[in-house]
């Protein structure tokens, strides 16, 4: 029975990558020499535009990521800015990482500029770890990207040397393998990039995914090397842990009275569950001592119907037959899938080199195609044909199942009527994304936050169970309004009470229903209510509350508010 190979994890790390995809874009729009000025990306703040990313002309005019825009426009006065892109950067990551499998069987995101390859058994396809690596940094290179690379027994492992270890990290515990046995693998850099060879960590005498080994070629990383939260690295660097071999120290080291005080103290530090903030379960991720979950990317293709036409269309009732029958073959697809579309863009060439994007998104799924060249004829109408549309493509960039009914194929040829889904696809065409939704029941007992609002169509979550509530009256104050009340007692029903400037005269009263503050998100001092529904000598009924009691330690006189108005 054959030997199961030890696991391999490929880390590249993106070190530029927002700056590299806007020099990329910019340079398309605004040609190669553009990228010589001093630029930053820069997010909106509450203090001010804040810099996440600077290019190498900006750097070296003194700009920072991470500084305010103020600071370094004292600097380098000339700095131009433009905006950040988060979305757009983990939509070209996730691009990426699916263009890396070509090194190994499956990938994972390393939010947010980096990815993760298992390559296991797959190295000595190009040639050993070694030529894996130069692969990778001359096909990245070809893309005008920035990267560094390492290859561990861990992801942990691999990401700490691809951020924090010499270029083109490997550390190899196998038993046949050792520091100057790089050529007897199969393994020798190429020669073109032999004067800056990979940094291999090896030992022929360690047994396979030794982790005294692994340690020891990474006791010289900062504990940063552990993917922790700042603010636990400041805890650390308090403590005087500054290196992974100083924290190992502690939590692996030999144990005497002196060290197990400090290993159980920095145990009660960091208790909490999350690994971002344990140091020591970093640890011992890195070191194999504990699986890490990593959530492979799984490329997906998207449904797409595409016309080139023989001769440029101007008019509306051409392009109105070609969006039916892209339509119809779009449904065709979706059909054969067992699908239906949630989102769909419809993109126009134009024979001037400009493209229209338009974007549908549906309540439910469909694949009705009259349903779908409806909705896309109300977002045509201030389309620009310019000299001629000469490519059209029709793209479902998110779809869901959808099953094929017997009741489907009976009634297609008959119906004429118009759906639910179909009349909310229509009225957010008109109104808005968004504009289309509807209240919810929501399991909170305080009238204000028992219900919520969602889109029309999405199903009520299964947390939200049925609730037993006395009756509510039908129109509730957008706020509560504070009313003067008099009464007998301190405790007793209201008798007299003022709101808007007239005094009402109680005749009846019910009540009261006492709701408790939700405790396990409000402050301690939050007063419970006594509600009492009341009429006036007028007939009109009102729904108010008596905020706290007399007595209970959070408060001063109880406040009465009138919320709601009953029927």
């Amino acid at each position: 029975m054959a030997a199961t190979p030890p696991r391999r994890i490929l880390a590249i790390w993106c070190a530029r990558l927002s700056v590299d995809r806007w020099r990329l874009t910019h340079a398309l729009e605004a040609g190669e020499g553009a990228d010589a000025e001093p630029t930053a990306l820069i997010t909106e703040t509450a203090h001010g535009p804040r810099i996440d990313a600077v290019n190498d002309a900006a750097r070296a005019a003194g700009a920072q990521s991470g500084t305010m825009l103020a600071d370094a426009r004292a600097l380098c006065p000339q700095i131009k800015v433009a905006p950040s892109d988060p979305a757009g950067d983990l939509e070209f990551l996730e691009k990426l990482s699916i263009w890396a499998q070509r090194w190994g069987p499956w990938s994972a995101l390393d939010p947010p500029d980096g990815v993760l390859v298992d390559i296991t058994a797959a190295a000595h396809l190009f040639g050993g770890e070694v030529r894996l690596l130069a692969d990778v940094e001359a096909a990245f290179a070809r893309r005008k990207l920035a990267v560094r690379t390492a290859i561990a027994p861990t992801a942990g492992a691999a990401w700490a040397l691809a951020h924090f270890g010499p270029p083109r990290s490997i550390i190899d515990c196998s038993s046949s393998s050792s520091s100057r046995g790089a050529k007897h693998r199969g393994d020798p850099w190429p020669d073109d990039a032999s004067r800056s060879g990979p940094w291999i960590a090896s030992s022929p005498a360690a047994p396979r995914n030794d982790e005294n080994h692994m340690m020891r070629q990474l006791s010289d990383l900062p504990v940063a090397s552990l993917r922790l939260d700042q603010d636990v690295l400041t805890v650390l660097r308090r403590l005087g842990l500054k290196r992974l071999g100083e924290l190992a120290e502690i939590a692996t080291g030999p144990v005497d009275r002196k060290e197990a005080d400090a290993r159980d103290s920095l145990r009660r530090r960091f208790r909490s569950k999350s690994p971002s903030a344990n140091p020591l379960i970093r640890l011992d991720q890195l070191l194999g001592k504990v699986p890490e979950p990593l959530l492979p990317v799984v490329p997906q293709q998207m449904p797409l119907i595409q016309r080139r036409l023989m001769e440029p269309i101007r008019h509306r009732d051409l392009f109105d037959r070609v969006l039916a029958d892209l339509a119809t073959d779009m449904a065709r697809e979706l059909e054969g899938r067992g699908e239906g579309a949630r989102r769909l863009e419809l993109g126009l060439w134009r024979v001037d080199g400009e493209v229209l994007v338009r974007r549908l998104e549906l309540a439910a799924a469909t694949r009705e195609s009259e349903h779908i060249t409806r909705l896309f004829t109300t977002k045509l109408d201030d389309i620009d044909a310019g000299f001629g549309i000469e490519t059209v493509r029709l793209r479902a960039s998110w779809t869901e199942p959808l099953a094929l009914g017997q009741g489907d194929i009976d009634e297609a040829a008959e119906r004429h009527g118009t759906s639910l889904a179909a009349c909310v696809d229509r009225l957010t065409v008109r109104l808005g994304q968004g504009a289309v939704s509807r209240p919810v029941p929501f399991a909170s007992h305080l009238p204000e936050r028992a219900q919520r609002w969602q889109p029309a169509l999405d199903p009520e979550p299964n947390s939200q169970g049925s609730f037993e509530f006395q009756k509510r009256p039908l129109k509730l104050l957008d706020k509560p309004e504070k009313i003067a009340v008099l009464y007998a007692s301190p405790d007793g029903f209201p008798q007299r009470f003022r709101w808007r400037g007239d005094v009402r005269e109680v005749v009846r009263v019910e009540g009261p229903e006492r709701i408790a503050p939700e405790w396990w998100r409000s402050k301690s001092t939050v007063r419970l209510r006594d509600y009492y529904r009341i009429e006036d000598a007028e007939g009109r009924r009102y729904w108010i509350y008596r905020h706290g009691i007399v007595g209970d330690g959070r408060g001063g006189i109880p406040d009465w508010y009138l919320q709601g108005l009953c029927a």
